[in-house]
């Protein structure tokens, strides 16, 4: 079986362009590439308070994408449940699935996606949530969605518009995300997909956790098969040296944000690597643990990685998430994996 690569796109602001206004433009402009070049899925991420991405609404970009696409399927990477109301999730992703029937796939979340102060303004004037809710929220969105409340439940009745009588339980494909197993037996309980994200630290996971995904949705006795994506950070160039340069940009983004709190605009490439010089040892070490977590080389050296951790982790389906300093090695990125691996 073919390998299915999916975009992860967390929309960074990236240098010369005009300002955050024009990331979901060029998160526009990368989708209809993608979608010719094959690639399986676009999914947009939720970011709130930041002055490195600015994607807040995956909702709405979803509904430009698709409509300035054709073929590729086009979701949430993921809907942060923390921030929103199950029922208008439902309502909303609904709506996306009606018009653009077979093509729209809602994946959520437990992180907030942002700071306090933004989880504050979101859930205001009510308490922010901190996950606590998350199994609680997920139940509900499936409810709605799937029109399977049980008999005396609160929202039986309840009608989650648009539905009729040829579509009364119109759903997008339904994934939960994570980046540890916390979720696994949970997202195989619930029936959902299960995309598991290695992109975010360089902690080791391993197979177990899907291993574990896939017995819970088996014992729940879902009809259909599981299905599961992992997730990684992944940067290809035209030679090793060239994407190991273009790289180091979101390693010491990481180093600022997990380590000190600190999350900066992206720097250029030689900016980055002047200030690597003048980290702690402990955070030079920590820099290449990250970087050594990227999957990165040229298009043939990327493949092989690629291939192997499809191996390894027993999915036909992986995720990019590319984040460089500028739009173009981006763009490039995608298209060298692109033509090794989907023509």
């Amino acid at each position: 079986m073919t390998l299915k690569l999916t975009v992860v796109d967390q929309s960074p602001v990236q240098l010369g362009t005009a300002g955050p206004e024009q990331a979901p433009l060029l998160s526009a402009k990368l989708a209809q590439a993608c979608d010719q070049w094959g690639y399986s899925r676009y999914w947009l991420s939720e970011h709130h308070n930041s002055n490195s991405f600015a994607g807040p609404c995956p909702e709405v970009l979803i509904s430009h994408i698709a409509t300035i696409t054709k073929n590729i399927h086009v979701g949430s990477g993921g809907v942060m449940l923390a921030n929103h109301n199950a029922y208008k999730v439902a309502e909303q992703f609904r709506m996306l699935e009606s018009l653009f029937p077979g093509r729209i796939d809602l994946g959520i979340g437990r992180a907030p996606g942002g700071d306090a102060l933004a989880s504050q303004a979101l859930a205001y004037p009510y308490k922010a949530t901190h996950g606590e809710r998350y199994a609680e929220q997920a139940q509900l969105l499936s409810g709605f969605l799937r029109d399977d409340f049980p008999a005396g439940h609160a929202f039986k009745d309840l009608t989650v518009m648009p539905s009729d009588e040829l579509y009364p339980t119109l759903s997008p494909e339904l994934w939960m995300l994570g980046t540890s197993g916390g979720s696994a037996a949970f997202a195989g309980q619930m029936g959902f997909n299960m995309s598991l994200g290695l992109f975010i630290s360089p902690d080791q996971q391993t197979v177990a956790i899907l291993d574990e995904y896939k017995e819970a949705y088996k014992q729940s006795d879902h009809a259909g098969l599981p299905k599961t994506m992992i997730t990684v950070a992944a940067l290809c160039a035209p030679t090793k040296e060239e994407a190991l340069y273009h790289i180091a940009p979101q390693a010491y983004w990481k180093v600022m944000a997990f380590r000190h709190g600190m999350r900066q605009p992206w720097l250029s490439p030689e900016e980055t690597l002047s200030k690597v010089k003048q980290l702690s040892v402990s955070d030079q070490s920590y820099y290449q643990r990250l970087i050594d977590s990227v999957t990165f080389g040229s298009p043939d050296e990327c493949a092989k990685q690629l291939e192997k951790i499809s191996e390894y982790w027993q999915t036909q389906e992986i995720g990019i998430v590319t984040v460089t300093h500028d739009f173009e090695s981006r763009k490039r990125s995608y298209e060298l994996l692109a033509l090794e691996m989907l023509r």
